[in-house]
């Protein structure tokens, strides 16, 4: 009699690496991005403008870096993986020691000052569009109907370029980032960019609808110390997890 095929293991498992990338990056988002900058930035600049338009901008910048920075770290699979793995974990503890670190030297008027510098970012920002003359195009964009002009301005206008610009070179080479690569040089790279991706709608839907209150209201201190410990976890149990 002919032997019966084992059965396949390999969609469980398949599954389990995608809900542990989701999970890693989800959680490693959070606690990277709530009370930094880009945060401050979607928080300050929804006290001013329409918070669809500065959560559209925002969130076109985060979520093309996630994607970019999973890529990154996918490119890495052609070394081998006990290599990356063990270069990762590394990393992972550095990170959180990092955090650590800078978390108990922080003192908490830290938080209040990054505010206020990007508010002041922001505000110069401002005074510079508004000293420049209307565009010739967008004054002739007014005679669209009304429901298309909305999503054509929600779409192109100043306020969501300069959401997604400021956000964009706030996240580059920002901790979140580089964690984002390598995340995706072991993990489940659609995971990474699913968890990504909700992370940072997570942190900047929670900035765009409290504003400056919650902004006022976050321990950036408590924020980084909690996620040195996180990056601290992650490091420690890949130690107890074959690199295949």
């Amino acid at each position: 009699m002919g032997s019966v095929p084992a059965p396949t293991t390999l969609a469980p498992a398949a599954s389990l690496g995608f809900l542990h990338a989701f999970i890693s990056s989800l959680s490693m988002i959070i606690v990277s991005e709530l009370g930094d900058k880009t945060f401050f930035i979607a928080a300050i600049m929804a006290m001013r403008h329409p918070r669809l338009t500065v959560f559209s901008g925002a969130m076109s910048a985060l979520a093309f870096m996630t994607v970019l920075s999973a890529l990154f770290g996918y490119a890495t699979t052609v070394i081998p993986r006990i290599y990356t793995y063990y270069i990762s974990t590394a990393l992972f503890a550095l990170f959180g020691f990092k955090m650590l670190y800078d978390g108990f030297k922080m003192t908490p008027e830290e938080g209040t000052e990054e505010l206020e510098e990007v508010q002041a970012s922001l505000r110069r920002t401002d005074d510079d569009l508004e000293a420049q003359p209307m565009n010739p195009e967008a004054a002739a964009g007014s005679k669209l109907p009304s429901t298309a002009r909305r999503i054509l301005f929600s779409c192109f206008s100043r306020i969501f370029l300069q959401a997604l610009t400021m956000t964009f070179l706030a996240e580059w080479g920002d901790r979140s980032q580089l964690a984002t690569v390598v995340l995706a040089a072991t993990e489940d790279v659609t995971g990474v960019c699913v968890g990504g991706i909700l992370g940072h709608s997570l942190c900047t839907g929670l900035a765009v609808m409290g504003g400056r209150m919650i902004a006022q209201k976050i321990s950036v201190r408590t924020v980084t110390i909690i996620g040195g410990f996180v990056f601290l976890l992650f490091a420690i149990t890949s130690l107890f997890m074959s690199p295949n």
